[in-house]
């Protein structure tokens, strides 16, 4: 039997509906992106007349959004843009009683409501509503909704951005440097989904340059198994809404000037406004600092950069029940690769850009009551140039440079139909990305690849600078092709809620791969006891990494690095069981459990101390823990959330890919693999009539393997600078970089690394691993300083690492390196907001 002709045939049979279905929506008359939802309605009074300028407030307790209209000469009102959610909808007017009700927001159809108010002191049908208990999700996928109003006050780095709201706000994220992260055991197998623009290569500021946290309206985090809809990347989806200039007559925003450690100025400028025809929306950002990215040493040298971005979202009604939509971002980053005291020394002068440009127009349309078509064209650009030190010999053991594009383009469309208990959806993806990568390396370091050696590799000798050699260089260029089908529908029974679906992929890269994915959640209600149960099983494709995967599988390069092995997209299995809880009116406690499998799974390996990184695949792995939530809803001011997760990950050998990296042979736990990390966050407003706000967050990470001191000898054999790092001691002698410990025979150990004890280490059972650490970080501000109702002055202070710790966030790991975290640092921020 030929499955790969009936998976093709299969693929063919599902594009085919997906497209039938699409083209007999086009003549019919459209609303929301990017899964955005509508909610709109009529306020009525007892006779049945449109009741004008009544007030309508629609908040979710849980996630922090509030928002308010005012009915308009017919009566009505409308909330766009809206995360999918459940929403507590309440309306007021004089002499009326109050009326109020939940609202479940699921789809990207506008849901219609006809509010009917009663005279105060008579009977209404009014549905009343509590609190947290009648919020519960009752969605089978796990996952966490962010709102800008949390985004606002989080304690956060000004350079790190989108990603570090994420690990904050967000169980099963692991933190790492430079603002990068690893979702739920996985080390970067993320996708953004942005007003219904998928992307999926990576965007730590090593990589790319990321949306700004301001021009977020909401976010969907999703730690658990990705509906239908989703795929490439699914680890951890983060689906993010922007932010709109619609039905603003009166632009609202904010202009920012910041001052912080580090010599860092920084601006911000976030506007908004228009009819309920056009909207715009634009948000632009600047950065200078001295401390740009994380370096290998407590104190930043050579670590100097700055960043710019402009986002814009233009929205416009192009008839009664049809919208369009752009998104629009350029964004430049230059900055120096920071320096060991050891490099420093030798007069290393490594420096990277990055420019970025994105551009995305969408459309949709709104036919009949019940369906919504949604289509979506992008295209992206990431342009690196990596520049070495001017002085070859400055970069050791090699010097190396780099000029890469990734430039990524597609459509999506899909349509979603409403019918009794079911939301359907029906879509799919074309998209293509192309790779152009160029790089070049020359070895400085007579040892590195000396004939003496053992493992000589005379391929090499031809670009050893120190024997004559030249830089190699490297060009070449591809596509990756990718197409996906998939249908998914939420169904509502009762108690239960499904979420079924199928999905299939195809992968036309360096290799071709085809799967169908199937997709199944369910959960149910426990009546009368606030709890909620889940599970939820999927298949899913995880495709390699773009970045430098030519190089990393030996394209062109003739065997100079090994044999060299294309890489391939692995495929999992993944469970997820979880329960939810309310206690009272002002409590949720959420718990899940997730297991995924995988046949080919991905990692990065790091060249030398460059930021530059290659994709690597192992033959399976096996990920599983755990991840908690706990929010309390905002009471007289007050509120707070509690994560928690552990992460088990265990990668299997073979390796394949990677430059000049010599893969182990036997099982080991990856270097993001955590045994426990949590974060608290509490938030408390004392002064509402000037918005005076207090914000605290606390950070707890166990410590990341480290493999590469898995003994005190290993410790013993760095050099002054390294023992430094780890804080090597042995008794009461401490290393220093210019009094490296040589010898010890007892008491030996490190306080920024835990080395297992003589013969205990092993890569499973007893890996050494980071030392714990516990980072506080404290917000403070009010954001109307003079209490006025027009230009509202803004001042906030932040202050990251409030006890100065010491620590690290890997140290010479094979996939990422060695970094530090931030030390104590101030930023002040005054602005205006209007």
């Amino acid at each position: 039997m030929n499955t790969g002709k009936i998976r093709v045939s299969a693929f063919l049979r599902i594009a085919g509906f997906f497209a039938a279905v699409i083209l007999s929506a086009l003549p019919g008359a459209s609303q929301e992106l990017g899964g955005a939802g509508t909610l709109q309605g009529t306020v009525k009074d007892p006779t049945g007349g449109a009741m004008v300028s009544v007030s309508v407030e629609l908040s979710n307790p849980v996630t922090g959004l509030k928002r308010s209209a005012t009915t308009d000469s017919s009566g009505k009102f409308v909330f766009r843009n809206l995360p999918p959610n459940p929403y507590h909808l309440s309306v007021t007017a004089q002499g009326f009683a109050r009326f109020e009700r939940d609202v479940d927001v699921r789809t990207g159809v506008p849901i219609d409501i006809e509010v009917p108010l009663a005279l105060e002191g008579t009977t209404a049908s009014v549905e009343v509503v509590g609190h947290a208990e009648d919020l519960l999700e009752r969605d089978p996928t796990a996952h966490t909704d962010v709102d800008q109003s949390l985004i606002a006050k989080l304690p956060i780095e000004s350079s790190s951005g989108l990603n570090q709201v994420i690990t904050l706000a967000s169980p099963g994220i692991v933190s790492d440097s430079n603002g990068f992260f690893h979702p739920v055991g996985d080390h970067a197998q993320t996708q953004f989904s942005i007003d219904n623009q998928p992307v999926t290569d990576q965007q730590s500021r090593v990589y790319s340059n990321q949306l700004s946290p301001d021009a977020v309206q909401s976010m969907e985090v999703i730690t658990g198994v990705a509906p239908a809809e989703y795929g490439d990347k699914s680890s951890l989806v983060v689906h993010i809404v922007t932010r709109s200039g619609l039905d603003q007559p009166k632009p609202t925003g904010t202009v920012s000037g910041m001052f912080g450690s580090f010599s860092s100025p920084s601006f911000e400028a976030n506007v908004g406004g228009g009819s309920h025809a056009v909207g715009n929306f634009v948000s632009i950002t600047a950065l200078k600092t001295a401390r740009f990215l994380d370096p290998p040493e407590f104190e930043a040298m050579h670590d100097h950069g700055a960043s710019a971005t402009v986002f814009d979202r233009l929205d416009a009604h192009t008839g009664a029940n049809s919208t369009f939509h752009l998104n629009v971002l350029g964004a430049r980053s230059s900055f120096d690769v920071p320096n060991t005291f050891d490099q420093n020394d030798l007069g290393q002068d490594q420096h990277q850009k990055i420019d970025t440009f994105n551009v995305a127009p969408g459309y949709s349309q709104v036919i009949g009551a019940t369906t919504l078509f949604t289509a979506n064209g992008f295209v992206r650009q990431d342009h690196l140039t990596y520049t070495p030190s001017a002085s070859p010999f400055a970069d050791q053991p090699g010097t190396v440079s780099q000029d890469r594009k990734l430039t990524n383009f597609g459509f999506k469309a899909d349509v979603a139909r409403t019918v009794g208990a079911h939301n359907l959806k029906v879509g799919g993806t074309i998209g293509a990305t192309k790779l152009d990568e160029q790089f070049t390396i020359g070895f400085t370091d007579p040892a590195f690849n000396s004939p003496d050696s053992p493992d000589f590799n005379p391929d090499l000798t031809p670009f050893d600078l120190t024997r004559g050699g030249s830089p190699l260089t490297y060009a070449q260029t591809a596509t990756i092709k990718q197409q996906a089908a998939y249908v998914q529908d939420d169904i509502k029974a009762g108690n239960a809620n499904f979420k079924l679906g199928v999905r299939l992929d195809r992968y036309d890269g360096l290799t071709s791969s085809t799967l169908v994915q199937p997709r199944l959640g369910v959960s149910y209600a426990i009546p009368q006891s606030g709890t909620i149960v889940r599970a939820s099983y999927g298949r899913t494709v995880e495709t390699p990494y773009n970045e430098n995967l030519l190089l990393s599988s030996g394209i062109g390069l003739n065997g100079v690095f090994g044999e060299g092995q294309i890489l391939e997209p692995g495929k999992r299995n993944q469970g997820e069981f979880g329960i939810q809880q309310a206690f009272g009116s002002w409590l949720v406690a959420d718990f899940g459990y997730f297991i995924k499998r995988t046949h080919n799974a991905y990692d990065f390996g790091v060249l030398f101390d460059t930021p530059i990184v290659f994709p690597i695949s192992w033959d399976h792995s096996k990920i599983d823990g755990f991840t908690s939530r706990i929010n309390l809803v905002e009471h007289h001011g007050f509120s707070a959330f509690l994560i928690m997760a552990h992460t088990s990950a265990i990668f299997s050998p073979p390796g394949n890919g990677g430059i000049l990296v010599e893969p182990g042979d036997t099982d080991f736990r990856i270097d993001h693999d955590q045994k426990f990390n949590s974060t608290a966050n509490f938030q408390y407003v004392f002064n509402k009539p000037i918005g005076a706000w207090a914000a605290l967050s606390w950070r707890y990470d166990s410590g990341l393997v480290a493999g590469a001191v898995g003994s005190i000898d290993d410790a013993l054999a760095l050099t002054g600078d390294q023992q430094a790092a780890i804080g090597f001691f042995c008794g009461s002698t401490v290393a220093t970089r210019d009094q490296p410990i040589a010898a010890c025979d007892s008491g030996g150990g490190a306080t920024r690394l835990r080395i297992p004890a003589e013969g205990t280490a092993d890569d499973v059972k007893n890996p050494p691993r980071i030392a714990p650490r516990h980072l506080l970080d404290l917000g403070i501000g009010a954001d109307n300083l003079f209490h006025t109702d027009k230009a509202k002055v803004r001042v906030r202070l932040r202050v990251v690492n409030l006890t100065n710790k010491e620590a690290l966030y890997n140290f010479l790991s094979t996939f990422t390196g060695t970094h530090f975290v931030t030390p104590r640092a101030y930023q002040v921020q005054v602005g205006v907001g209007f």
